[in-house]
């Protein structure tokens, strides 16, 4: 309960639902076979999007229900093979990665207009604020003319792809990169397999600068995920090992690491030594789902404190995506089909206040919910005001005067 002007409002996260199944299921699509490379999810989870290689990419918007086959012919201006996809909050503004190019989309791919990011000639990664402005790539190794490989930078966008600079962050083998919802808080992966070594840096200012985090630098980092407030990061990585008198020896175990500050401390807990491939985070960091290319997706619901096993037939696995309450996951194979997982949601709701108003907000459920009242709880009206997505923690918003009065407040299905 809280007290706002002398009057004792009652917030309630009252669902109208019963016997809510916690259940982790995973069920295979409808989408075809295919040499699948990267997925990404809006914040409800209800637009997706896949890519592959072949210049093929699917849509749906029905959280995987159908798909839509969208495939460019080789002679138009997509003509390659796509390596990582990001989207908006809303699942509108895409941003896609070929050999050299980034791809953006206003209107959820159904259109694409190419942008060439300097210096970048082999884009691995990429990551998107939550309102599509703001993105960030990361490049990986790139054949020189003498044959040789070079380490390549980390590049930044805040209008949505049109111009590019290049970061702050210094010359790496970078395999991944993940933003906070607002695209000020970056987190990037890195390693060298030709020294067992890798590391995580983070940036604080969109990429200006970058700091070093203290994650093992013994180990092949190769994806990472954030927390809509970049307070809470995951990373997964290959173990690193070596031939010891003939023998096999890990110098690294393959592992999935937690960050609750920041990346200022790392922690690995209760999954198993594996070749951990990639990881995505709810918007506030409890839930996460990690997947190996062996087989067995892991999930968890307190931020890696416990993980959960569930075995799916196929492999390797590839790419995973998630919605920002994370009841909605969807995984894709390299050389398979699409999976998704949903777990009907239970949106916490939160409140807020000042000397004028009270602030409701909910983080953005992967089913729709719309804010009631009441003054005696047992009559119920929909609030009339429409929810705002805050860009900073994906959350709904509805900043509301006060009554006068008591009053009590859930969150109701439509």
């Amino acid at each position: 309960m809280k007290k706002l002007w002398g009057k004792l409002m009652v917030i309630g996260a009252g669902l109208l639902l019963s016997g809510v199944a916690q259940a982790q299921e995973w069920i295979q699509t409808s989408a075809p076979a295919k040499s699948w490379t990267s997925v990404a999810s809006s914040a409800d989870g209800s637009k997706l999007i896949a890519t592959a290689n072949s210049w093929t990419y699917y849509t749906s918007t029905n959280s995987g229900f159908t798909w839509t086959s969208n495939r460019e012919p080789q002679s138009g201006s997509l003509m390659g093979s796509w390596y990582a996809v990001a989207s908006s909050a809303d699942g509108n503004k895409l941003a896609a990665l070929q050999l050299n190019t980034v791809f953006t989309s206003t209107n959820a791919g159904i259109s694409w207009t190419s942008n060439n990011v300097p210096g970048g000639t082999n884009l691995i990664s990429i990551a998107s604020s939550a309102d599509g402005a703001k993105l960030v790539v990361a490049v990986g190794l790139t054949p020189s003319f003498n044959f040789a490989w070079q380490r390549g930078f980390i590049y930044t966008s805040t209008d949505s792809g049109a111009t590019w600079t290049q970061s702050g962050a210094p010359n790496k083998y970078w395999s991944s990169v993940a933003s906070s919802a607002d695209g000020t808080k970056l987190v990037a992966a890195a390693m060298d397999d030709s020294a067992n070594a890798g590391w995580i840096y983070t940036s604080t200012n969109s990429g200006f600068t970058w700091t070093q985090t203290s994650a093992p630098t013994n180990s092949y980092w190769v994806s990472v995920a954030s927390s809509a407030d970049g307070s809470k990061l995951a990373a997964v990585n290959f173990p690193a090992y070596t031939f010891i008198g003939g023998n096999l020896v890990f110098t690294a175990l393959g592992l999935v690491y937690i960050s609750t500050n920041s990346g200022a401390t790392w922690v690995s807990n209760n999954v198993p030594n594996n070749t951990w491939q990639s990881v995505a985070s709810s918007a506030d960091g409890t839930k996460l789902v990690a997947i190996p290319q062996g087989g067995g997706i892991y999930t968890t619901t307190n931020s890696g404190a416990a993980w959960t096993s569930n075995n799916v037939a196929g492999s390797p696995y590839w790419a995973v995506a998630s919605s920002a309450d994370g009841n909605k996951q969807v995984m894709v194979f390299n050389n398979g089909g699409i999976y998704t997982s949903q777990i009907t949601p239970a949106p916490q709701l939160n409140l807020t206040s000042s000397p004028t108003n009270f602030t409701l907000a909910w983080t953005v459920p992967s089913t729709n919910f719309v804010l009631q009242q009441s003054t005696d709880l047992t009559s119920w009206g929909n609030v009339t005001n429409l929810p705002v997505l805050s860009c900073t923690n994906l959350q709904y918003q509805v900043t509301l005067p006060p009554n006068g009065d008591y009053g009590f407040y859930r969150l109701g299905t439509q």
